[in-house]
């Protein structure tokens, strides 16, 4: 655990949900018993907002952390960051590495700190001459502010003191182009610490509620990675200790839950370092599961018209170039060389430019559309090995992806159909789901004419109004060719996860010349419709795995049945048995779909043989022995406890279990 003497002021950078803030805190002597900051970008209700709360108490141990854990109350499900401050004789000081100081305006050194003592430098105002005011326009902050340093008036200006941006080592301290972040700021005084930011603040701790710091690690000073290491104190609060207590359960249930853990417990998939990392190997088991539910979501589109396609899994950088997405995604793509041909090849990092050239290899009528491909396949994408964990990112991603290529009068009943669909599927594995409208933003990063977005984002909208889907509407989150409808999937202890997803481009066909004829023998373009149900299929397993906990429903589990024998005098029953379950197939939610089963007829007990199947979590368990032999019945052995079941009555039981 990192000491830092109180003589440093101690600075938090709160980070949720992909909005970053941060807060100040002011221990030194001359400013008494104070503890002081403020906090930014608090995600409250699955939206980014702005709030800010100070903090202050009474003196506390020389261990800043204690210090933190026990008066630092944040914002709920916030995460702290620690960094030291230091001001000696009213001149900020900056160190960001072992050997180098700093100040803010090149007067003063301060050479008695170490690393651990001083890892970045933040917004100090200690000249006095700020005093509590309404919210004064950014223009006359900064003229209050001068006397502080540049770094004070520059990063609040660049950023708002608040935002993390990509300024490496070199260009800390220095003056940074840009538009302001805000039009407003704030003050704040607590003794003799004065600050200046965003705001407003919360008067003391106690308006703040009950907080509790979870772990520490390492973090880059502004997220990036040619910055120096700084601390990271990772914690978090609630309004009321009631509600952080159900928060630690959950994340207890979660550490339960936890897919990684699961994954080996149940023999699901494995890695292995000679193959590589973010690329999992599924097990017979974890095979099952995965072709069970991309069959689920296969039979869902085929009732609504698609059809299957394949295509290969390395093409031409052109295709790409055309679609636009190597100009957008062409540093995560796979680069492929051929011995043969001077092309220049990439493993395929999604599937839509392919199906558009299946669409455009012969003439298309208006008589002929909708025209839908469905082609659940594996896609490469070369993520960062930070950021690859478990199956929630990989760099081989299997996708139900689906295409339809419609008229314009066509959307609205296409969209109609792939959100009944999507809805089916979470519905049957006990997951509520609601909407987020993707938009796009006013940013550089989209292609297409503003007309056409307008367009697609009001059909959009008005397709979940008319299923009466609950929704919120958020800008920034588009693809690059199309807003899109995310399905967010809350999960049985409440997480909320994205994981169906229906993406509307008026941008691709145009872009590959694609074409139908109208009524009047006219060339029209079609509008593109994307759509995964499942979405990345390794993401959707790690989402299901802990969503069950390991206890799959019946029609997915892996193995659905094991019998277990009493003593070998059953034998001969246990044959009739399985003879019946090899002629029972579940046809609801997917169809044909066979029993998995198996017989455990070892000379061991009953109840060492109960306990191995439980560890499997095998949905039913089949207990026979003399009696049940004698009766024609089975013990039927479930989740919710044990049951006679007549031997011809089984299958029945079986295809009508809910569990």
């Amino acid at each position: 655990m990192t000491r830092i003497p109180m003589a440093a002021a101690v600075a938090l950078l709160l980070s949720t949900s992909g909005c970053v803030g941060a807060a100040r805190t002011s221990h030194a002597p001359e400013a008494g018993p104070a503890l002081a900051g403020y906090f930014d970008c608090v995600r409250e209700g699955g939206v980014a907002i702005s709030a800010h709360r100070a903090v202050s108490a009474m003196d506390q141990p020389e261990n800043s952390i204690a210090a933190i854990e026990a008066t630092g109350r944040a914002i709920p499900n916030a995460i702290l960051e620690l960094d030291a401050v230091l001001t000696r004789d009213g001149q900020l000081v900056l160190m960001h590495d072992e050997t180098m100081e700093r100040t803010t305006n090149g007067r003063g050194r301060v050479a008695d700190l170490t690393l651990a003592q001083v890892k970045a430098a933040r917004l100090r105002a200690s000249n006095g001459a700020l005093t509590d005011a309404a919210p004064p326009t950014l223009g006359e902050a900064l003229e209050a502010a001068g006397r502080v340093g540049a770094i004070a008036s520059i990063d609040l200006k660049r950023s708002g003191t608040t935002v993390a941006s990509d300024l490496d080592a070199s260009e800390m301290g220095t003056i940074a182009d840009g538009d302001a972040a805000m039009s407003e700021v704030s003050f704040y005084t607590n003794g003799t610490f004065k600050d200046l930011c965003r705001g407003p603040h919360a008067a003391t701790t106690k308006e703040v509620g009950a907080f509790k710091l979870m772990r520490i690690a390492g973090a880059y000073w502004r997220g990036n990675e040619k910055n120096p290491q700084m601390q990271r104190l990772y914690g978090v609060a609630f309004a009321t200790q009631e509600e952080l207590d159900e928060y630690l359960e959950r994340l207890e249930q979660a550490k339960q839950r936890d897919h990684r853990k699961l994954g080996k417990e149940l023999d699901l998939y494995t890695t292995s370092n000679l193959v590589g990392v973010g690329l999992p190997m599924f097990t017979p088991r974890g095979t099952v599961v995965r072709d069970i539910i991309a069959a689920y979501s296969n039979q869902l589109r085929q009732r609504y018209g698609f059809e299957k396609v394949w295509t290969p899994h390395i093409t031409k950088k052109d295709l790409y170039e055309t679609s636009g997405h190597w100009a957008k995604f062409g540093g995560e793509l796979f680069l492929v060389t051929s011995q043969e041909t001077s092309d220049e090849m990439a493993l395929k990092p999604m599937n839509c430019p392919h199906h558009t050239q299946i669409y455009a290899s012969k003439p298309r009528s208006y008589r002929d559309m909708p025209v839908r491909y469905l082609e659940t396949t594996t896609d490469y994408r070369d993520e960062k090995t930070g950021e690859l964990g478990g199956l929630n990112r990989v760099r081989s991603l299997t996708q139900d992806d689906s295409h339809i290529f419609a008229r314009p009068d066509q959307i609205q009943d296409e969209i109609h159909s792939l959100l009944a669909s999507a809805r089916e599927l979470y519905g049957s594995i006990g997951m509520e789901l609601r909407v987020r409208l993707s938009y796009r933003d006013d940013s550089d990063g989209y292609i297409g004419e503003m007309d056409l977005w307008q367009s697609a984002q009001q059909q959009l909208k008005a397709a979940v109004e008319a299923n009466e889907l609950a929704y919120f509407e958020q800008d920034g989150e588009a693809a690059f060719y199309g807003p899109k409808i995310d399905f967010m999937a809350t999960d049985a202890i409440g997480r909320e996860h994205q994981l169906a997803t229906v993406q509307l481009d008026f941008v691709q066909p145009g872009r590959f010349g694609l074409e139908y004829t109208d009524t009047e023998s006219t060339t029209q373009t079609p509008v593109m419709i994307h759509c995964a149900l499942l979405g990345s299929i390794e993401r959707f397993m790690s989402v299901f795995i802990e969503h069950t906990a390991g206890w799959f429903p019946l029609w997915a589990a892996p193995e659905q049945i094991r019998i277990l024998t009493i003593n070998d005098t059953v034998l001969d029953y246990v044959d009739e048995i399985t003879s019946l379950l090899s002629n029972t197939v579940l046809m609801t939610p997917v169809k044909y779909n066979e029993l998995r089963y198996t017989v455990d007829d070892r000379n061991e007990s009953l109840g060492k043989k109960i306990r191995e199947a439980t560890t499997y979590k095998i949905p039913m368990q089949l207990i026979v022995g003399p009696k049940d032999k004698a009766a024609r019945t089975v013990s039927v052995r479930t989740q919710a406890g044990e049951e006679t079941v007549v031997l011809v009555d089984l299958p029945d039981y079986i295809a009508n279990y809910k569990g």
